[in-house]
């Protein structure tokens, strides 16, 4: 019965029941009352997984509504068996005002900052705390390709990934549509030297060292020949170029816009409070 009555609930089918006529339930549906607190057909809805099947609900809402009723069960007991209430409820007077005074200061964030720097202050910030931009991970720059062992005109490919003219980018664009099996073109941007590590069979000690000295790798294993032109790299520890950095610049930035625009309010406030006279000393 109980199972067949919150089927019929999540499907929508559900006939409201009455309650207490002294409790003001807001235009909500009453499933669960323990002395006097009440659980909604609401608050169950808003958490009930979609998609789901109407077995599946069955058994969630079970589960929800019995641990929704050992919660307010333990409350009870914990109120009723602390025995500094008050030192609880201050500290939940503090968590309140805190949450109160986050949510002002985000809507004035909002209102009054915009997130949208232009590229010359970011740029500014970044030539002015390059230190603060480390690599954790090499970057690379380049061109990777890799063609089985039968591909054809394989010296050609040799010379042609090899350089950067727009010659040799223009015939492998063509050459890698009949050829290649994995194509990757990035002398346009920086990418973690651990994603090219993911494509190509390269056993070495120093992974670093070796592309660094090398630049120009062919590799190859039973199936195919892997070719990897680095044209600009950066190890661990050095600066982060500005365009792979940019995104954390632009974050670190806003946020110290943010610090300063609200620490420029308090200052406001205080000020003004001191000038209406709001503030009593009293020692």
């Amino acid at each position: 019965m109980r199972a067949h009555f919150i089927s019929l609930l999540l499907v929508s089918t559900f006939v409201c029941y009455s309650c207490s006529e002294r409790y003001n339930h807001g235009g909500k549906q009453p499933l669960v009352e323990v002395d006097g607190n009440f659980l909604y057909q609401e608050d169950l809805q808003s958490v009930l997984p979609v998609p789901i099947s109407v077995d599946d609900s069955v058994l969630f809402a079970e589960h929800y509504i019995r641990g929704w009723i050992e919660n307010v069960l333990l409350n009870q007991k914990a109120e009723n068996n602390i025995p500094n209430n008050k030192e609880i409820e201050q500290l939940v007077a503090n968590y309140r005002s805190s949450l109160i005074t986050h949510a002002y200061q985000q809507e004035l964030i909002n209102q009054k900052l915009s997130k949208n720097i232009p590229e010359n202050e970011l740029m500014a910030f970044y030539e002015n705390n390059k230190e603060l931009f480390k690599l954790e991970n090499p970057l690379i720059k380049g061109l990777f390709i890799k063609v089985p062992l039968t591909a054809p005109r394989l010296n050609d490919l040799r010379k042609w990934y090899k350089s950067e003219s727009e010659d040799a980018i223009d015939n492998l664009e063509k050459y890698r549509i009949q050829n290649a099996v994995k194509y990757e073109y990035f002398y346009d941007r920086w990418i973690p030297i651990s994603e090219m590590l993911d494509l190509i069979p390269l056993q070495v000690d120093s992974v670093e060292a070796y592309i660094d000295q090398k630049r120009q790798i062919e590799l190859k294993d039973t199936d195919f020949y892997y070719f990897l032109n680095v044209s600009d790299f950066r190890r661990k520890g050095e600066e982060q170029p500005y365009e792979f950095a940019r995104n954390d610049v632009s974050d670190m930035l806003v946020n110290i816009k943010q610090v300063d625009f609200i620490k420029q309010v308090k200052d406001d406030l205080y000020r003004q409070a001191i000038k209406k006279n709001k503030i009593k000393y009293n020692y």
